[in-house]
């Protein structure tokens, strides 16, 4: 139990570190990169920043959350195949937090800040079950 809560306690750090990364790259994408159109400001950074916080996520729990459970002889074609399981997760957990905030905003009626920060409580949960027990499930 306690090897759980030591890797729930990174996993909320590289969270963090996701976190940081997605703001900074929608940042300077949508105020330099796309900053005169609509779809590029509101769709496409969006989605190229998720995908970079999801890259450095993996990155940090396939070398240190999850490290121990890497077989990293296996080469750089199970790196990527863990990678495509990942960022489906990720993609997927995404669309559950939005469901989620969406609900808590229809029955409390809280900012969308507050929905959304409850709304991370529970999808953070549900992404770590994943990563844990699916993406990087212990070796039998």
């Amino acid at each position: 139990m306690m090897n759980v809560l030591i890797r729930y306690v990174k996993f909320i750090g590289t969270s963090a570190v996701g976190t940081v990364i997605d703001t900074l790259v929608l940042w300077i994408l949508s105020d330099f990169a796309f900053d005169k159109g609509w779809w590029g400001e509101y769709v496409v950074s969006p989605i190229l920043s998720f995908q970079a916080a999801v890259l450095v996520n993996y990155l940090i729990s396939y070398f240190y959350v999850w490290k121990d459970r890497v077989d990293s002889a296996k080469g750089f074609r199970s790196f990527l195949r863990l990678y495509g399981a990942y960022n489906l997760s990720c993609s997927a957990v995404f669309l559950l937090r939005f469901g989620v905030l969406l609900i808590i905003e229809r029955f409390f009626g809280w900012d969308v800040v507050i929905c959304n920060l409850a709304a991370m409580g529970v999808s953070g949960l549900v992404n770590f079950i994943m990563t844990n027990n699916v993406i990087f499930k212990k070796s039998e």
